[in-house]
């Protein structure tokens, strides 16, 4: 009992005092030659580079308003014309701006702008893009309600179904990062309608189970009655680690020498690779993410750890989960009723998506258009790595270039 009031002590003064006392940290921004990219928002970054931005608000069927952003084409064009669409969702705690942060060569939606596509960037709900609700405000608990089923029931349909009206295409390639590759596997498996106009799903750091998971998220499980009691006892719904939290986490993975990496708590729950990453960039990295989750969402990913099932989220009890499934315990994914041709990519020192949970994945997959596996790759070396534009993006193009051709090949033969 001791024990248990002295961790809800502990975990409210860390996470619930967001104002708490910094690290001792020299940041890169604190620096007078601050990286003009460290203030910019997700449309202002695409624009400094030189390539056109539209931004949408796409409303879902609950109620969530989606700031969803848009590069028609590529920089050296000067005019919009019909092209395929390719769109990319970010993973946990992250928004669209992974795709945008590095060099305009290494960042996966401006190569594929360059190369002749219509490039959509998804945000889900709660995160910096999409605070916004029809009837509830962020200072509302009602507001942070879900997880990432609801991301795969209601935001995933509604950002795929907007693209493809406003371009009028009746298919499109989606590239998921992360939890954007678990809401794919949800949403497509489920949803039959939504899963035939994905022409491709190119899955990098593939997430569905995680009982092998390496991260420190593991910590949170092992916790999980006792925050999902706090939680409820002080309606603090928005994920929102303070840096007594994040320190914590870093305990385990972090030494002097990556300080600057053990500030972000992306970093600490997925890994990092200082030699493939570009740490001029850094700035940049860290001023835009994490950007924000509920904390049921939280909760969500260390029940599956304790579950070691893809499931729905569990609310605790056989009558919560009877009145939200009509069945006592949570329904389960199966990403094996899945159709959509899908190409993954891993890592062998992923800490999230570990090796041990993408084998019992890939197998379940119907359609398997590729399984690249790179020995050396992290978490966060799919969206910022050094090497990631030769390894995977350029890989990716090539491979949707070829689908292109052979559909047109198929259309001319008709």
């Amino acid at each position: 009992m001791y024990s248990t009031i002295l961790f809800f002590f502990i975990l409210s003064s860390g996470i619930l005092c967001l104002d708490a006392a910094p690290f001792n940290l020299t940041w890169p921004w604190n620096r007078k030659n601050v990286d003009p990219e460290v203030n910019m928002n997700a449309s202002q970054l695409i624009l400094s580079k030189g390539y056109p931005c539209i931004e949408y608000s796409v409303l879902t069927d609950d109620g969530f308003i989606l700031g969803v952003q848009r590069i028609p084409y590529g920089r050296n064009e000067t005019k919009y014309t019909p092209r395929p669409v390719v769109f990319l969702q970010h993973g946990l705690l992250c928004s669209s701006t992974n795709w945008i942060t590095n060099l305009a060569n290494e960042s996966l939606a401006f190569l594929l702008a360059d190369a002749g596509y219509d490039v959509w960037l998804g945000n889900v709900r709660g995160n910096t893009y999409s605070q916004k609700h029809i009837r509830y405000t962020p200072d509302q608990v009602e507001f942070w309600d879900w997880s990432f089923d609801q991301m795969a029931e209601y935001d995933l349909p509604a950002m795929i179904n907007y693209a493809l009206k406003i371009t009028r295409r009746n298919q499109l390639y989606y590239i998921g990062h992360s939890q954007g590759t678990m809401i794919g596997f949800a949403g497509f498996s489920k949803n039959k309608e939504l899963a035939k106009k994905v022409k491709t799903f190119y899955a990098l750091a593939p997430v569905s189970t995680v009982g092998n998971m390496t991260s420190p998220l593991r910590y949170l499980a092992t916790f999980l009655p006792e925050i999902q009691f706090l939680f409820d006892l002080f309606g603090v719904k928005e994920f929102l680690p303070s840096d007594w939290f994040t320190k914590w986490l870093a305990t385990d993975v972090c030494s002097p020498t990556s300080e600057i990496f053990c500030s972000s708590i992306l970093f600490i729950i997925c890994g990092f690779d200082v030699n493939n990453l570009n740490e001029t960039r850094l700035p940049v990295y860290l001023a835009h993410t994490p950007s924000g989750t509920s904390v049921q969402n939280m909760v969500h990913f260390a029940q599956m750890v304790n579950s070691d099932l893809f499931q729905m989220y569990d609310y605790g009890s056989a009558d919560k989960n009877k009145a939200h499934y009509n069945v006592t315990v949570p329904p389960q994914y199966y990403p094996e009723n899945m159709t959509t041709p899908t190409a993954i990519f891993s890592g062998g020192m992923d800490w999230l998506a570990d090796p041990e949970d993408v084998k019992t994945l890939v197998p379940k997959i119907q359609h398997l258009v590729g399984n690249n596996f790179i020995a050396e790759y992290d978490h966060l070396d799919f969206i910022w790595g050094l090497s990631a534009a030769d390894k995977i993006y350029k890989p990716i193009i090539e491979q949707i270039g070829l689908t292109e051709a052979d559909d047109k090949l198929r259309f001319n033969k008709r």
